[in-house]
Order: C-alpha cells, then structure tokens, then sequence
C-alpha cells in the first residue's frame, strides 16, 4: 500500500477559506504584496502584534491568573486553620487535591471540543465565571464531603481552560510567534504565587465575621468573587478570532487572516487550502499517540508539574516550618514567585528568538534541580539557605513550561496529529497533580527530606528525557537531510523533508 495513501486530496480545490465565522476569498488571503508594499506590510505586521498582544494577552493572562490563585489558595488556608476547622487529616486533604486533578484531567479533552461549537468568547469567559462561583463555595464547606465535591467541581471547570486558551491562540498568531506568547500569560502563573500571598495575608486579617468563623473562608469567598468578575470581562473584551476582532481594522483583518493561511498552508498536505480540508482519520490519531517525542515531552511535562503543584500547593506550609509565623509566611512567598515571573518571560523570549526549545530547557532546568537537591539536604535549622534554594525551585520550574508546552506542537504537522499530541501531553502532564497531593505530608515537616527528593528524581528523569528528545530530533533532522524521508516529499505534514524538528 502506498503510504502516501494515508493524506487524501479533495476532489475540487476549494477556492475560499474560513477564519472563525467569516469566510474570505484565497486570492484575496493569500495574494503577495509587491516590494514597494513590503516596507507597510512590515509596518502594518507590527501594530497588528502590539495590538493583538495588547488587548487578548493581558485578559488570557487574567483569566490564567484567576485560575492559578483558586488552585493554590488552599495551601495559604491550610496554614491558617481549613484543616483544623472542616476536620480534615492530612489524607482527607490529599484526598481533596488528588479528587481536583482527576476531574481537571478528565475534563481537558472535552472542554476543547465544546470550545469549537460554543466559541472561545463564550466558552472560556463561562468556564471562568462557574469556577469562580464554585471557588466561592469552598468558603463554606463545613465538612469533608463538602470539601472533596467543590473540590471536584473546581477542577471540572478548570480543566479546560489552559488548552482551550493554547487552541485558541493558535487561530490568532502563527507558529513562530506562539512560545513567547504563552511564556508571557503563562508567566501570570508565577504573578499569582506572588499575588496570592499578599491578598490571602490581607484577606486573612479581616477574621471571623459576617458570618464566617475564620479569615480563611474570606480568602476563598473573595478570590471566588473576583474570579468570576474576571470571567464577566473576559466575555466583553475577547474576540472569537481575528476576523471578528472589533479592535483591527479592515486591512488589519485582512492581514491576519492571509498570515495564518499563509502559516497553514506551509504545513499542509499536498492539495489541502486550509486545515478545515484534512479529513479526520484514526491514523492521524495513532501516529501522535504512538510518537516517541510525545512520551519524551510528556512525561518530562508530568515531572515539572509534580514539582510546579507541590511548589505552590505547599511553599506557605514550608516557610512557616522555617520559622515564620502564618502571616509572615504569606508575604515571604511573594519574592520567589516574582523573579521566577521576571526570568520566565526572558526564557520564553530567548527560545522563540534562538528557535530552541529543548536545549533552553536543558540549561535552566538544572537550577530547580539544585534547588530541591539543596533544601532537602541542608540542616534542618539553616533557615536562610533553604529559603534561597526556594527562588531556584521556582525559576526552574517556571521558566521551563513554556518551552516545553509549545515544543510538542512545534514538532507536530497535520491538524489532527497535533490536535491528539497537545490533548495527550496535557493529560499526561497535568496528573503531576496527584503526585504532589499525597508526597507532602505534614508529618514530615519542615525538612520534608522524602517529599523533595521524589521531587528531585522526577526533574533528574526530566532533564535526561529533554536530552533524549534532542538527540532523537537532531537525528530526524540528519535523516531528512540524508534523503530517508524522501518517500514523503508532498505530504506538507512533519514527516515531509521540508518540515525541520525543532531542537
């Protein structure tokens, strides 16, 4: 059989293409300026950017910060009394984290298909304003069942928004301008460790009153409130896509428009105009689920994210067994978060700009790896040395997700190979999650010397995968070049010699 088989060309070449509900002629989209309207096509290019980056990455970045601060602020309410007060053990609280993440996983995949049908408009700002609803809850939960179901329900409704926001971005920029994207509203990820120590110390203070008998309760109450404030203004500022944009103009529309196209058509299989033309076939699905750099990636993503959730999930329980008192623990937790946010945005700058992905991550992981090495070894009583290797941990850990987020999608052609290696390595990688819900228990505390290690062997695991992943990507580069896949000249997908996999 011929495997080019397997990439069907349709009968009759479509002659317009769809973006979003607006459909625009392809000679129209794909027409190329002469060279005296190179200089304003370059002009017009740029403040297309600045005001896409404008007006949609600050809202992700609001949406993605909302989503950070409901997730962790259970470890500022654990120091201040939740398990004390609902009547929890230490397993009915890993209980109450693992159950999040399970739902979390579980929703990722279908979220995304909702998100097609129902709008990213729509889908995202709902998703937001229910789990700021449902964050809210948390607030009054008095026993452990009530604890456990919200806790369901907020991963539920969390699940689906870092893919739904990574999908919808790759309908707004191209390829090559993704990662510093994501690195910059991923970056809000960091911004609410930070965040969040400084309200839940303000929050805290207003104590029991109002009904409501602990500060605690007011920190989930008012994180809710806000949450769902921030879906209501997503839903007025986010457009569906850039032909919907009320904030581009006509020619800008038009731009946008022919570099996407212009995009996918460079990665498409011979005789395709638009990614909407491919043909779902399973055997798309097999060869992304099948593929090695997926497992690499994957797998590698799932030990950064162990350490990730465990970082903020339990950084205030790990300063205040320094030493620090609960509201001096919620303000020491600011300063990591905040350099980790300044270097993860000049990481994500440098891989775009030196179109690396693994190597960047193979020089900056190290730092979280040395970090956990030393502050589960260090002598129980040296505060400040521990509190240092802290500002490691999160820079590590930080600055090497958006790199590896992109990497699998750089490296995938074919709408829906790439659209079944982005939903597996997500699923995949977010069950992190449940290794950081049960490794940190407070009987272990304040060396936790067992939970850091766990820690430690998963990022040693990570940074050999990454390296593997390089070398096998250097080799399928050296093999195209060789001529050994030549068979699939035409194809237009990442097995075609023309398609270089990003290092």
């Amino acid at each position: 059989m011929d495997v080019k088989s397997s990439v069907e060309k349709p009968e009759d070449v479509q002659n317009e293409f769809e973006t979003g509900s607006q459909v625009i002629p392809i000679d129209k989209a794909v027409s190329t300026p002469s060279s005296s309207d190179d200089a304003h096509t370059k002009a017009l290019t740029r403040k297309l950017l600045f005001k896409l980056d404008s007006r949609i990455l600050p809202v992700l970045a609001l949406l993605f910060l909302c989503s950070f601060l409901d997730r962790t602020n259970v470890g500022n309410a654990k120091i201040l009394g939740l398990q004390k007060d609902v009547g929890l053990s230490d397993s009915h609280y890993a209980n109450g984290l693992a159950i999040f993440f399970a739902f979390y996983i579980a929703a990722e995949l279908p979220s995304n298909l909702v998100l097609k049908k129902a709008s990213p408009r729509i889908w995202l700002a709902f998703l937001t304003a229910v789990w700021g609803i449902i964050g809210m809850c948390l607030g009054f939960v008095k026993n452990y069942g009530g604890f456990l179901a919200v806790r369901a329900f907020l991963g539920l409704a969390e699940g689906g928004l870092l893919p739904g926001m990574v999908l919808y971005l790759s309908g707004i920029y191209t390829r090559g301008e993704l990662a510093l994207r994501i690195g910059l509203f991923y970056t809000s990820a960091s911004l609410a460790g930070a965040f969040g120590g400084l309200l839940a110390r303000g929050l805290s203070a207003i104590g029991p009153r109002g009904g409501l008998d602990a500060g605690w309760r007011w920190i989930m109450v008012i994180e809710g409130l806000l949450t769902f404030v921030a879906g209501v203004v997503a839903y007025f500022l986010l457009p569906n896509n850039v032909a919907t944009a009320w904030f581009l103009d006509p020619e800008e529309r038009e731009l946008a428009a022919k570099r996407l196209h212009i995009d996918t058509l460079a990665h498409l299989p011979d005789g395709h105009h638009s990614e909407g033309t491919e043909k779902f076939r399973w055997s798309e699905v097999g060869r992304g689920a099948l593929n090695i750099q997926l497992w690499l990636t994957a797998t590698a993503y799932f030990s950064i994210l162990s350490g990730l959730y465990s970082f903020g999930l339990f950084l205030p329980t790990i300063i205040k067994g320094l030493g620090y008192t609960a509201n001096e623990a919620q303000l020491w937790t600011v300063i990591p978060y905040a350099v980790a946010a300044v270097i993860t945005v000049a990481v994500a700058f440098a891989s775009d700009y030196l179109k690396l992905r693994g190597v960047v991550m193979l020089c900056v992981l190290p730092l979280a790896i040395i970090g956990y090495a030393a502050i589960a070894n260090v002598k129980e009583h040296d505060n400040s040395a521990k509190y240092g290797m802290t500002f490691l941990m999160a820079t590590g850990l930080y600055a090497s997700v958006p790199p590896v987020l992109v990497w699998n999608s750089n490296n995938s052609a074919g709408h829906y190979k790439r659209s079944s290696t982005s939903a597996l390595q997500l699923s995949v990688a977010n069950a992190g999650g449940f290794v950081s819900a049960f490794i940190y228990q407070s009987s272990e505390a304040p060396q936790y010397h067992r939970s850091h290690t766990i820690i430690l062997g998963l990022l040693v695991y990570a940074w050999f995968a990454i390296l593997l992943n390089v070398l096998y990507c250097s080799r399928v580069n050296r093999d195209k070049a060789n001529g050994k896949y030549d068979k699939y000249i035409g194809y237009g997908d990442d097995r075609d010699p023309e398609f270089k996999m990003m290092l």
